[in-house]
C-alpha cells in the first residue's frame, strides 16, 4: 500500500507556496509514472521493431516529407513545407474505436531501461477518422526525441471500447542517418510556398509609381517561386489607384504601377509570355475610399499566380 509522505518541518527559507508547488509536481510526476505504468501493462501496442523500423524521406524544393510506417496500425510523418514550420500527423489505416485524447510522452525503447518517460502534450484526437495532428512546437520536441534515441509514444484508453489502452509509438532506430537526410532537404527549401505567393499586393505612396524597397522584397520572392514551379502558368499584375485625383489621371497612374511591377519580374527572370497585365484606376477599391489609412490600401497592384 503507497502512504504519500511530506516534506515536513524544512526550514530552508522557502514559502509555503514554493512547498505546495513543489509537492505538486512531485505528485504529477508520480501520477505519470504509475499511469504510464498501469497502462503499458494492459495496452495494445503498435510501434516498429528495429529491423522494421524504416524511415522514408520524400525531398523537394517545396516540402520535406520524413515518415514511417506504424506495422499494422497506420503512417507516422514529420512534413515541413516551404514557409513554414515542421508539423507531425499520425494517420490510421482504419479507424480505432478509443478516447478523444491522447497523450504523447517520450519514452525509452525497451533496450534501454531505466530512463525516465517525458510528458510532451496532451492532444485532440479526430472524432472522425481517428487521425493525430501535432502541432510545430510539439513536432519539433519530438524531432529532438528521436535524436536522442528516444520514443515518441500516443497513449489513448478505451481501445474498441474495453479496459484496455492503446499506444501507438514512433521508433526511433535508424534515426540519425535519416535525419541528417532530411536536415539537407529542409536547407534546401524555398522560402515560400505557393499559398504564401499566390495573391499578393504591393502598395504605393501617393502619386507614385515607383517600387519601395518592401514591395522589390515582395517580387523578389514571387520570381523565385515561379522560376521553380513549372506547374505556374499564368502571371496576373492589375494595377489601380484610390480616388484622390482626375478619374483619367488614376487609370494612366494605375498603368504605370503595373508596368513597373511587370517589368521588375521580367528583370528577375519570369517568362513575358506568362504575364497579363491590366489596369483599373479607381474602378475596384478594396476597402472604401473613405479616409486616408482605406486610401493607402487602395494604392496597389495586385499579383496573381495561376497554375495549369
Amino acid at each position: 500500500m503507497l502512504k504519500e509522505t511530506g516534506f515536513g518541518s524544512i526550514h530552508l527559507g522557502v514559502s509555503g507556496f514554493a512547498v505546495g508547488v513543489i509537492n505538486l509536481l512531485c505528485r504529477l510526476s508520480l501520477l505519470l509514472l504509475v499511469w504510464l505504468g498501469a497502462e503499458t501493462a494492459l495496452a495494445v501496442t503498435y510501434r516498429a521493431a528495429i529491423d522494421d523500423s524504416r524511415w522514408e524521406l520524400e525531398s523537394s524544393k517545396f516540402s520535406c516529407r520524413l515518415s514511417q510506417a506504424v506495422p499494422a496500425y497506420g503512417r507516422a510523418l514529420f512534413e515541413r513545407e516551404a514557409g513554414e514550420d515542421v508539423r507531425f500527423s499520425l494517420r490510421a489505416v482504419e479507424q480505432v474505436s478509443a478516447s478523444a485524447q491522447a497523450l504523447l510522452v517520450a519514452e525509452a525503447p525497451p533496450w534501454r531501461p531505466g530512463i525516465a518517460p517525458q510528458m510532451i502534450a496532451t492532444l485532440k484526437v479526430d472524432a472522425v477518422s481517428g487521425d493525430i495532428d501535432v502541432e510545430p512546437g510539439y513536432a519539433r520536441q519530438m524531432l529532438a526525441f528521436l535524436y536522442k534515441g528516444l520514443v515518441p509514444t500516443f497513449t489513448r484508453s478505451d481501445w474498441q471500447g474495453t479496459a484496455e489502452a492503446l499506444r501507438v509509438g514512433v521508433s526511433a532506430a535508424n534515426f540519425g542517418s535519416a535525419y541528417q537526410d532530411y536536415s539537407g532537404c529542409v536547407e534546401g527549401l524555398l522560402p515560400v510556398n505557393y499559398r504564401q505567393v499566390a495573391r499578393t499586393a504591393v502598395l504605393f505612396p501617393p502619386a507614385t509609381y515607383v517600387l519601395s524597397d518592401s514591395a522589390r522584397a515582395r517580387l523578389d520572392l514571387i520570381a523565385l517561386y515561379v522560376l521553380h514551379d513549372d506547374s505556374v502558368q499564368s502571371v496576373y499584375v492589375d494595377g489601380h489607384s484610390d480616388n484622390l485625383g482626375r478619374r483619367l489621371l488614376n487609370r494612366d497612374l494605375s498603368k504605370k504601377r503595373a508596368e513597373a511591377v511587370a517589368e521588375y519580374l521580367k528583370v528577375k527572370g519570369m517568362d513575358e509570355s506568362m504575364i497579363t497585365m491590366r489596369f483599373h484606376g479607381e474602378r475596384y477599391p478594396v476597402v472604401p475610399n473613405n479616409s486616408a489609412a482605406n486610401r493607402d490600401r487602395n494604392r496597389r497592384v495586385t499579383i496573381r499566380l495561376e497554375r495549369e
